[in-house]
């Protein structure tokens, strides 16, 4: 129980520094966004980390605080998100956004498996890439990678490349979306939430057009994030093991803390479900909409401090290539899927 104890008090001094420079970081966003309106605390909250990350403030002691306000704070602002939608908002996507969701996941994956053949990588590194890129980046990356044996040091590649690839579109989708559908929020949700690789990216750059696209293309992320389970058996069989054999080698992978189970996903439906019933009253979906904006800016910091900028130009040519095929690919059958299934 001591022992316990210990490992808590310093788990919470490792979260500390990090955690401060996120908050400062956020808070300072917020004041300028006073100023900026336009702009906003949640875009300024980014790139303010950007440069304060590759300045100042890259040294290890600040990591594991980044990655608490990015990846804990930003699960608490999604739960608290369902608070404020309406069973009736999900059911706006209707048939063309779920149908969107599915082909544009089996489009990623196709693309990313004939890509990297031709390029001459590994069957187990295209298997990381695909999921990665067509489901949830890390998450994703690491829930395969023990089903199909995967060493650390693909899985490590995969993890790089894909967050490198999603920060690049992160910020060109927006662009993108703007010049093809004037930031029209069913179109743009679907395109930043349909093809961006981890959560805190799809947040990110939905926040940089508006409140409704950020919460749309949250929607159309989580939809993406439930068909984990779907991308891990076809995979599983790929490698021609039973459901057994995959479910087993989960449970291990997790018991180790290889696997993140993306408990937010189910606390995102109950709240939602919750504020549907009107158990959560007005005021207080309020009040979980203002705290889910807190903790999303302070996520958003520590997303921008996490960007190393030389990493982004330090990429092989060869895996930057992949990168960079699977990115058009994505880009392309979002805009062609979109015009064919989504409508306003």
């Amino acid at each position: 129980m001591a022992k316990d104890k210990k490992g808590i008090i310093q788990s919470i001094k490792d979260i500390i520094p990090g955690f401060i420079v996120s908050l400062a970081v956020a808070l300072a966003s917020m004041f300028i966004a006073q100023f900026v309106p336009k702009l906003g605390a949640a875009t300024i909250a980014i790139f303010l980390g950007m440069i304060v990350g590759n300045l100042f403030f890259k040294q290890k002691v600040f990591i594991k605080g980044y990655k608490f306000s990015e990846t804990d704070l930003l699960s608490y602002s999604i739960v608290l998100l369902g608070a404020t939608l309406s069973v009736s908002t999900l059911i706006e996507l209707g048939v063309g956004g779920f149908a969107f969701i599915i082909l544009q996941m089996t489009i990623t994956i196709v693309a990313a498996l004939l890509i990297g053949k031709k390029l001459g990588f590994s069957q187990n590194f295209r298997f990381l890439m695909a999921s990665g890129n067509a489901v949830c980046g890390s998450s994703a990356i690491g829930a395969v990678a023990p089903v199909i044996d995967a060493d650390d040091d693909e899985k490590g590649i995969a993890i790089t490349i894909v967050n490198v690839s999603g920060i690049v579109l992160m910020f060109l989708l927006p662009l993108i979306s703007g010049i093809l559908y004037n930031h029209e929020a069913m179109k743009t949700s679907a395109m930043i939430g349909g093809t961006l690789q981890s959560v805190g990216q799809v947040v990110a750059s939905g926040a940089m057009v508006n409140e409704q696209v950020k919460d749309l293309s949250t929607i159309f992320k989580i939809l993406r994030v439930i068909m984990l389970v779907v991308v891990v058996l076809v995979f599983g069989h790929l490698k021609h093991k039973t459901n057994e054999e995959i479910i087993e080698e989960e449970i291990v992978a997790e018991k180790r803390g290889r696997v993140k189970v993306p408990w937010y996903v189910i606390g995102f439906f109950i709240t939602c479900a919750l504020f549907s019933l009107n158990i959560i009253t007005p005021e207080v979906s309020a009040f979980c909409k203002a705290l889910s904006n807190k903790f999303e800016i302070i996520a958003l910091a520590a997303i921008g401090l996490k960007v190393n900028v030389k990493e982004l130009m330090r990429q092989g040519k060869k895996v930057s290539m992949y990168a960079v095929g699977i990115g058009l690919v994505q880009i392309i059958s979002a805009i062609t899927l979109i015009a064919l299934l989504i409508r306003k």
